[in-house]
């Protein structure tokens, strides 16, 4: 369980999101939308614990174990292979409770023949975007984080995510600015709307757009702006 109640964070004079209330569902997936700088990478190292709110509570159960998928890649040793490192040298690997054949399974995100035997170090942004992928899909969490994880990825890795994101037991929180990809994964929204407020929606993201213009009128992009970080 996760869920933010009137929180408030800021830094440096700006107050990014105030009276942000939120409860993450279970098996939701949940879409984090709006301008780069709204708060969208902060509110992710809130959940991991490396941020505290200024005001309100922010709650992690201690049953939650978070998998971390961001746009560095800087953890993925350089020396090894591609399927060294998602086999972690076994035949099969677990994901979901299942066990699957590991070749077949670094396959699925378009590594295939020496495309698995290649070095960590020498792949490109791209590839490197594939392998964490891979990594964090299977891994034994309940609540995943993916930062823009549709960057420079196929067609191909792209229906190996959705699939995994429709079979993940536990919830994903997905940090993107692709409307089409939410809209067949998403099962609510929470949108950084700028002048620090923030709108948690259920539904996906079509369905949000209709919401946001019902609300706020038919506002076309606008360069963000942040209320001022008042303090005590």
């Amino acid at each position: 369980m996760i869920q933010a109640r009137e929180v408030s964070k800021g830094f440096e004079n700006k107050l990014l999101f105030e009276n942000l209330e939120f409860e993450l569902p279970p098996a939701g997936i949940v879409g984090v939308i709006g301008p780069n700088g709204a708060g969208k990478t902060t509110l992710f190292r809130m959940i991991m614990g490396l941020e505290q709110a200024n005001k309100g509570t922010f709650e992690v159960g201690e049953t939650v174990k978070v998998g971390y998928v961001d746009q560095q890649h800087a953890d993925i040793d350089p020396e090894k292979t591609v399927y060294e490192v998602i086999s972690g040298g076994g035949d099969l690997i677990s994901v979901g409770g299942r066990q699957l054949n590991a070749r077949a399974y670094v396959s699925r995100f378009n590594f295939s023949g020496a495309d698995q035997e290649k070095k960590c170090g020498v792949l490109s942004g791209g590839e490197r975007n594939r392998l964490h992928l891979a990594l964090t899909l299977k891994e034994e969490a309940n609540v995943l984080l993916l930062d823009e994880p549709t960057n420079d990825i196929d067609v191909n890795t792209l229906r190996a995510l959705e699939e995994g994101l429709e079979n993940f037991a536990g919830c994903a929180v997905v940090i993107s600015h692709d409307r089409w990809f939410l809209d067949r994964v998403a099962t609510h929204i929470l949108a950084f709307e700028g002048n620090s407020e923030v709108h948690y929606f259920e539904g996906g993201y079509s369905d949000y757009e209709i919401n946001r213009k019902k609300r706020l009128g038919d506002e076309g992009p606008k360069r963000i702006r942040y209320k001022k970080l008042i303090a005590d």
